[in-house]
């Protein structure tokens, strides 16, 4: 596991914590694969999330998604309102594995 967390080292995370994004990301993906469409979760993962970044502001993590996620995805047939549950579901397990993975309690 991480040292204890360090929210002013998380603003260059990718030289301190790399890892353990890495871990969160991975954590995610596996638990949206298990229970998702394998193409719509490979193509959110690869086309959305690959650009997307993780921020930690007031006590917490959110992912900030590049803009206009849904034009992103191509070659995978999906409707509009189970494209949105699906990345708003994923984005959330996502902030869920970061708090798990950094010990960092979610607010309430």
């Amino acid at each position: 596991m991480a040292d204890e967390f360090d929210p002013e080292k998380f603003e260059d995370k990718y030289a301190h914590y790399f890892n353990e994004l890495q871990r969160a990301y991975k954590n995610a993906f596996n638990h949206m694969n298990e229970r998702h469409d394998s193409q719509l979760i490979h193509g959110i993962d690869q086309t959305i999330l690959n650009e997307s970044e993780p921020f930690y502001e007031d006590g917490e993590f959110h992912v900030e998604l590049p803009e206009n996620p849904r034009d992103r995805l191509e070659g995978v047939l999906v409707d509009d309102e189970t494209f949105e549950a699906t990345l708003e579901e994923y984005v959330d397990r996502i902030e869920a594995e970061l708090h798990r993975t950094f010990q960092v309690d979610r607010p309430e």
